[in-house]
């Protein structure tokens, strides 16, 4: 994963194999310093650890990734002091957090990198996702991909495919 020479801060190549397909990366581009709330995606390699999926509107994907049904109860802990920081959640929760059942469908395939999650340090960054694109041209951190890109890629994937993320 890079930026897309020309793109702005927000455009990226995923490279897989042979397969280069455009992503979207945060507003503000890659950062060597992520923190929690900067609009950054995280430099480095991170480990995919498993996903999420909507069954309400996609069969269950083709993966060797564990994944399991997202849920209306399910969300993500974004605070920080809390102790289930960067963990998912079961709603509703009284910590700030993030709704995992999205009308926006950004979430419909949602996977889960080990970005700050094995080794958790507060303010580094949670919910560093790789999931499909909505309307925004940019994400909050994240990796992006479009809906066909993501089912094109997810066969070609199990617990422990890395993700590398270079400027």
């Amino acid at each position: 994963m890079r930026r897309k020479p020309g793109s702005g801060h927000s455009g990226g190549l995923l490279l897989a194999g042979d397969v280069v397909t455009p992503c979207l990366l945060g507003k503000t581009g890659i950062s060597h310093n992520k923190h929690e709330g900067d609009g950054a995606t995280p430099s480095g390699s991170y480990e995919l650890l498993f996903g999420f999926f909507r069954s309400d509107r996609i069969s269950p994907p083709s993966t060797l990734l564990p994944m399991r049904a997202l849920t209306p109860q399910d969300g993500w802990c974004d605070a920080p002091n809390h102790p289930a920081y960067n963990r998912p959640v079961r709603l509703p929760f009284a910590a700030s957090h993030e709704n995992l059942w999205r009308d926006d469908r950004l979430y419909d395939i949602c996977l889960v990198m080990d970005h700050n999650f094995s080794r958790r340090h507060r303010n580094r960054g949670s919910a560093v996702f790789v999931h499909l694109t909505a309307d925004k041209p940019y994400t909050a951190g994240c990796i992006a991909l479009s809906p066909m890109a993501m089912i094109r890629l997810l066969p070609f994937l199990r617990n422990g495919t890395r993700v590398e993320i270079s400027l």
